[in-house]
């Protein structure tokens, strides 16, 4: 971290009066010699709106893979909704956490991809209903009227019986936000969602997950090269570099106001791209 990021300061500053529904804490994460997540400290309040910024290979990707499970920090800790993820409490002791564990704690994450993930085989609103069916264990008339409720929100109620290969990437990417909201997670996580895209397709996308975001309801992890989306959308932008959070702030302070020489100089590169 930059000597003039006070990192407890900056955990004080955005702490909510609610208990947050992420934490981490002290995490790390290396693969062999190469350290990609170093001691990172982080809160995430309930219906907050987080957006990650830096260069590539600077973390952001990892922090949001360490969440969703697909990837286990080397050290420290991850909480959501107040129950540690990687680990248990047994007898007073953190242990590591069986998948069964993980299984119920991974309930409360959703997260869209940068590649949609679908299946090819199954109509959009199997794709969208097999997760409440099989993971929530809905019924089927009830997991359909909630995959039509939100196949509506995204703008492709009109879609239930087409497959993956008749949509477009925009319209898959939305499929696939359609299917993380109807598990009415905790925390969405967004990986890098339009990197995939057609430049003329990133805005219907975007679109969709602003609306969403503007709804309040669900904490927001937002993994972005989209630096206008980013300001528009986030309460607040934290910025990684070297495995390392070096600054986070109100989106007006990070764009306009950037205390860090790192940030500025990402800054000043990305405006003059």
């Amino acid at each position: 971290m930059e000597p003039h990021v006070k990192k407890e300061e900056a955990i004080m500053n955005f702490a909510s009066k609610e208990a947050p529904v992420v934490r981490y804490r002290k995490v790390s994460k290396s693969f062999g010699d190469l350290t990609i997540l170093r001691e990172i400290d982080l809160d995430i309040a309930p219906g907050e709106k987080i957006a990650v910024i830096g260069p590539s290979g600077s973390g952001k990707t990892t922090m949001a893979r360490l969440l969703m499970t697909l990837e286990e920090p080397s050290s420290g800790t991850i909480e959501v909704d107040g129950e540690h993820l990687w680990h248990k409490n047994v007898n007073g002791k953190l242990v590591r956490a069986d998948e069964k564990h993980l299984h119920s704690i991974r309930g409360k994450i959703g997260m869209v991809f940068q590649h949609f993930n679908l299946f090819p085989h199954m109509s959009i609103l199997r794709n969208v209903t097999e997760a409440p069916i099989h993971v929530l264990g809905l019924d089927k008339e009830e997991a359909i009227d909630r995959a039509i409720t939100m196949l509506r929100k995204v703008g492709l109620a009109d879609k239930l019986d087409h497959y993956p290969t008749q949509l477009s990437g925009g319209q898959k990417q939305r499929v696939a936000i359609a299917r993380a909201l109807v598990m009415r997670p905790k925390v969405m996580l967004f990986d890098e969602v339009t990197s995939a895209l057609d430049p003329e397709l990133v805005g219907e996308v975007l679109a969709v997950i602003r609306e969403i975001a503007a709804e309040g309801e669900m904490a927001m992890l937002l993994i972005t090269h989209e630096m206008d989306f980013a300001r528009d959308v986030a309460d607040r932008i934290i910025f990684t570099d070297g495995g390392r959070i070096v600054e986070q702030g109100t989106p007006e302070q990070i764009f306009y106001k950037p205390e860090s020489p790192r940030l500025q100089t990402f800054l000043s590169r990305f405006r003059a791209g």
